[in-house]
C-alpha cells in the first residue's frame, strides 16, 4: 500500500494550488516527494518552496506518478504542452480545473488513461474547505487513496458517484463561500439602513455570521434547523424576520434560483 504518491507534480499554485500544498506537507507528504510547476510564484509560494525544501519549477524530468492540475481554465490551452509531456499511460490527473470535464481531459492527454476531477472552495487556504471528487473507472485503489489523503488535508473529502454532479458541488460548495460573504454585506447593508454606523453594522455582521458557523461546527449532528428554532421564540423578533425570509420569493426561493443559474454556468462552461 503506497500511503503517498512518489513523486506529484503541482501545475498551478495560485490560491487554491498554493493552499494544497501547504496541506499536503502539513499532511506529511515528504517535501522531495513534491515538485511545483508555476511560471510566476508568488512570494507566499516561493517562501513556502525554499523553507520546505520543495523542487519550484525543476527541469523536466520523468513522468511522476501523479499530476495534479490548478490552472485557471483560461490558462489550459497554454499550458497543455507542458502538461502533456509529464502526463505518461500510468499517471493519474487529479483536476481541479472548472468547468473541463474528464472527457476534456483526455482528449488533451490521450496516452494517460487514470483522470479524478475534484471541486474544492476556497476555506481550503484554511484547511476548512470541501471538496468532491469524482474519478474515472481506470483510477485503482492506491490511486484513490491518495486522493482522499491529499483532499482530505484540506478539509472534508467526498466522493461522487457521477461526474455530472459537479456541476451542482460547484453551484452549492464550490461558489458557496461568496453566498455567505454576500450575506454578511446584505445584514451590514440592512444594519445601516436601521440607523446604525457603518464600522458597527460591519462588526455585526461579521460577528454574527462567523460566530453562527462556528456554533453550528460545534453543535456537531445538530441539524441547522433546530438552531434556528433555538434562537425563534414564538410571536418574537426572529420569528417576525424569517416570516419575510422563509416566504413566498424569500431566501429558499432566492437559493434555489441563485444555484440554478450556477449550475447551467457550469454546464456551459464545460462545452
Amino acid at each position: 500500500m503506497k500511503e503517498w504518491p512518489a513523486r506529484l507534480v503541482l501545475i498551478g499554485a495560485g490560491k487554491m494550488g498554493g493552499a494544497m500544498a501547504q496541506g499536503w506537507l502539513d499532511a506529511g507528504l515528504p517535501p522531495s516527494s513534491l515538485a511545483i510547476r508555476e511560471p510566476n510564484p508568488s512570494p507566499g509560494i516561493a517562501s513556502l518552496a525554499a523553507n520546505r525544501g520543495v523542487a519550484l519549477n525543476p527541469p523536466s524530468a520523468a513522468p511522476p506518478d501523479m499530476l495534479a492540475l490548478a490552472v485557471k481554465p483560461q490558462s489550459l490551452d497554454q499550458a497543455a504542452p507542458g502538461i502533456a509531456a509529464l502526463a505518461a499511460e500510468n499517471t493519474l490527473v487529479l483536476s481541479i480545473i472548472a468547468g473541463k470535464t474528464i472527457a476534456n481531459l483526455k482528449a488533451r492527454l490521450p496516452q494517460t488513461r487514470a483522470f479524478v476531477r475534484a471541486m474544492p472552495n476556497t476555506p481550503a487556504a484554511i484547511g476548512r474547505g470541501v471538496t468532491c471528487a469524482f474519478a474515472s473507472a481506470e483510477v485503482n485503489a492506491d490511486q484513490r487513496r491518495w486522493c482522499e489523503r491529499l483532499l482530505g488535508a484540506i478539509g472534508a473529502f467526498f466522493w461522487l458517484k457521477e461526474e455530472s454532479l459537479i456541476d451542482a458541488v460547484t453551484a452549492i460548495s464550490g461558489s458557496g463561500p461568496a453566498y455567505v460573504f454576500a450575506l454578511t454585506e446584505a445584514l451590514a447593508a440592512a444594519a445601516e439602513r436601521l440607523g446604525l454606523p457603518r464600522d458597527l453594522s460591519m462588526s455585526l455582521a461579521r460577528g454574527t455570521v462567523e460566530g453562527s458557523a462556528e456554533l453550528m461546527r460545534r453543535e456537531g449532528e445538530t441539524s441547522p434547523a433546530t438552531l434556528r428554532q433555538n434562537v425563534t421564540s414564538p410571536g418574537g423578533t426572529t420569528a417576525a424576520a424569517l416570516a419575510v425570509l422563509q416566504g413566498p420569493g424569500g431566501l429558499d426561493d432566492l437559493m434555489a434560483r441563485a444555484t440554478a443559474a450556477a449550475r447551467a454556468r457550469a454546464a456551459e462552461m464545460a462545452g
